[in-house]
């Protein structure tokens, strides 16, 4: 399977501000100063190869919505918050005319993770299909909701595209469009659901919106059973581990700290860092990511953990 993101911030679309940008480009002249640039590609390769990632990348501000491509017609999505809308426009010229099959899978209905919706360019055209799977028995009317006047010009029932809404029972695999899909009830308020997704001998697990109490031991063994042997684990990284256990405890998310823990006790090969924190900039992301990977070092036994930060536009191979 193949894994793209849309969006992979939490609670709130954030952008890089003109500072911070302004900062980007004066300390990328700096690392160029003295060298010289024949066209435009020459520096683009220059910058592709040469400068720090936080220089020429950026995270990104899209709330979470994330692609598993499985080789198949069919689109397979976790979560629809903002990253959703890029996601849309991706569709409609992938499908060039040609209605889409779209399957939705939701953590939960948290409005970040579902603000997208409203803008997602194949829910207006005819034809289309949306199949949005949930363990939530409210997951229907949250979509309602959100496009009720005046909150929105456009109504639910307005959308020209055949939405079906599916609840789906914890804990009992089920299939779809050729993948098995397991739910797994999480702490976080209201309720949140990770997801497990299994194909062609891969397995990719969407784990955000989670907090993680170490010294809950049952809680602690259910999740690593449903991390077991994942070849991705994208993983609620919010908080630094001392805010996860101080003034965050009790808010729903989790740090990288545990995402270590975890991911090494359940045999994970790549666990990716997601739901970033939305008032940390590239550069906190990037020290965050840095000091993640050597704990996994400081702490690794006989399996290395593979460690990556998502960001918007990251494609990955499970």
């Amino acid at each position: 399977m193949r894994v793209r993101f849309w969006g992979t911030r939490g609670s709130i679309g954030v952008a890089m501000t003109s500072a911070e940008l302004r900062n980007k480009i004066a300390q990328a002249l700096l690392q160029a100063s003295g060298k010289t640039f024949g066209n435009l590609q020459e520096a683009y390769t220059y910058a592709t190869n040469e400068l720090d990632f936080s220089l020429t990348h950026t995270f990104g501000g899209h709330t979470p919505c994330v692609e598993l491509q499985t080789g198949s017609d069919e689109y397979f999505i976790c979560d629809l918050g903002s990253g959703a809308r890029p996601l849309g426009v991706n569709i409609l010229a992938r499908q060039a005319g040609r209605p889409a099959t779209i399957n939705v899978f939701m953590s939960h209905v948290h409005w970040d993770h579902i603000m997208g919706f409203p803008f997602f360019g194949p829910a207006y055209v005819p034809g289309s299909k949306i199949r949005i799977h949930s363990s939530h028995e409210i997951v229907e009317s949250a979509f309602h909701l959100q496009q009720c006047a005046p909150c929105f010009p456009v109504l639910f029932e307005q959308l020209a595209a055949n939405i079906e809404f599916v609840v789906v029972e914890p804990d009992k695999p089920f299939e779809v469009g050729g993948v098995k899909v397991t739910t797994h009830l999480q702490l976080h308020a209201g309720d949140s659901y990770g997801l497990r997704f299994e194909h062609g001998g891969k397995t990719v697990v969407y784990s955000t919106d989670s907090e993680y109490k170490l010294d809950d031991h049952k809680q602690v063994d259910e999740m690593t059973k449903f991390f077991k042997d994942a070849d991705m684990l994208i993983f609620d990284a919010m908080y630094t581990f001392a805010d996860a256990i101080s003034v965050k405890a009790d808010w729903g998310h989790s740090s990288n700290i545990v995402g270590v823990e975890l991911a090494e006790q359940a045999k994970v090969k790549h666990l990716v860092l997601f739901h970033h924190e939305p008032a940390n900039n590239d550069t906190a992301l990037n020290r965050l990511l840095v000091e993640t990977r050597r704990y996994e070092e400081l702490t690794r036994g006989d399996h290395q953990l593979q460690i990556s930060a998502a960001y918007d536009g990251l494609e990955l191979e499970a």
